[in-house]
């Protein structure tokens, strides 16, 4: 019995296709493991030239290939990307090589497809992460992920939501459509499909052409991203819920950080009672308005004020009531001043006010009046109606002082004198 197994009985059983290309570049000859791969059966692609199914962006370097091989050199490793039946792209890694005497090149062809999308995948993630740590606002962190995820899962339209400051509202914090013929209403879809979501016990949302995930906080669902393709494309994966999970536990974190950072610098620049600017700022906008005048020889004016005996509202009615009547007196004074003036609190019952670009100096006095009016009005509070009298010391530059020290010196010298004038 002869023992001899001829090994083209089991060429179809290959997991690679075997492909033979004449020198012209014409299949000869293809295994059946072809549909698998490249989801042709081998009689659609006999006869056709090897380039008829090469990505339109790979062919010039695939074409350079075979002109190295024509010319004796062999390809283990060359990869390269071929276009399959149903459109889908598959990447293709050959083993090569010319055979002189037939005037062939023969070439195994292993699909790799799904280990490329898992080193793209991975990728991905390290990039994200890299860009969740070096973004610098959020704005250019959702716009660096939409780069990433959009070369991975061909998303052209990307949309994050995230729960308003008032817990009430959503807002549109980034949407990206890079479809010109796109709807012109996929912002509100969009935006619709999120609050959807996020009013969903579900944390995901799956359909054909869109694929979203809740972004959860640790105070509760904070938001939502969407990806979403023209209908008709490619169905969104399991391995790009996957990913889409890993980008909304990214952004979560990220959003949490920059409002926790936020919050932060919040509480550095401004007074936690009042809201207003405190000392720091007050400082530097002093600094850099005195910058200003100083080039462009405008008038600059400093209030500096407090209440008189205001410590006895806090001896008789608790801190309270002083506290009620501190919020009331910042809200008044802002309501006193341009949108363009600071009003500061320096601690205690002491504010001041930066007034800038001003024409003449009555204007600064005019202020100062009606802030004096307005202080000086009945204070509502819940234990009782106080009335309280502010003491207001005013300074101009440059006449009394070139420096910010002269100046807050001055108008607090002139406040004292008026308190001391009803004392």
């Amino acid at each position: 019995m002869d023992s001899t197994i001829p090994p083209e009985s089991f060429m179809d059983l290959l997991l690679d296709a075997l492909c033979i290309v004449d020198r012209d570049g014409y299949i000869r000859y293809v295994s059946s493991s072809s549909h698998r791969i490249f989801g042709y059966q081998p009689e659609e692609m006999i006869g056709r030239a090897v380039l008829d199914f090469v990505h339109p962006d790979d062919q010039h370097r695939t074409a350079y290939a075979v002109e190295e091989i024509l010319q004796g050199e062999p390809k283990p490793n060359f990869e390269n990307r071929y276009v399959r039946k149903d459109g889908s792209t598959a990447n293709i890694l050959w083993s090569a090589r010319w055979s002189d005497s037939q005037q062939v090149r023969v070439a195994l062809a292993r699909d790799i497809t799904e280990r490329k999308k898992a080193e793209a995948r991975q990728s991905a993630i390290y990039a994200i992460s890299e860009a969740v740590h070096n973004a610098d606002n959020l704005s250019s962190l959702f716009e660096a992920i939409h780069g990433i995820v959009d070369g991975l899962l061909a998303t052209p339209i990307f949309t994050v939501v995230l729960v308003g400051p008032d817990s009430n509202t959503l807002d549109v914090h980034y949407n990206a459509n890079n479809l010109e013929d796109a709807a012109s209403d996929s912002k509100s879809v969009a935006c619709e499909l999120c609050s959807q979501l996020m009013q969903s016990e579900a944390t995901k949302l799956v359909r054909p052409d869109a694929l979203g995930v809740q972004l959860i906080s640790p105070k509760g669902v904070c938001g939502a991203v969407l990806l979403q393709r023209l209908s008709g494309s490619t169905l969104f994966s399991e391995h790009d819920r996957d990913l889409l999970d890993f980008v909304g536990v990214q952004i979560s974190a990220a959003v949490e950080r920059k409002r926790m950072l936020s919050q932060l610098e919040y509480m550095a620049s401004y007074d936690q009672l009042t809201g207003l600017p405190n000392r720091h700022i007050v400082l530097d906008r002093m600094q850099n308005a005195l910058a200003r005048v100083t080039r462009d020889q405008g008038i600059l004016a400093i209030l500096c004020l407090d209440l008189d005996k205001f410590k006895k509202v806090n001896d008789t009615y608790g801190h309270g009531a002083g506290d009620e009547i501190l919020v009331l007196v910042a809200r008044r004074m802002v309501g006193c001043v341009r949108a363009s003036d600071t009003v500061g609190r320096m601690g205690g019952d002491e504010f001041v006010v930066l007034l800038d670009n001003l024409k003449q100096q009555s204007d600064a006095v005019a202020i100062a009046e009606k802030i004096r009016s307005t202080l000086s009005e009945p204070y509502e509070l819940s234990v009782a109606t106080l009335n309280l009298i502010p003491s207001i010391g005013i300074a101009f530059y440059p006449d009394h002082g070139r420096d910010m020290e002269s100046l807050i010196s001055a108008a607090d010298s002139g406040m004292y004198l008026e308190k001391k004038s009803r004392s």
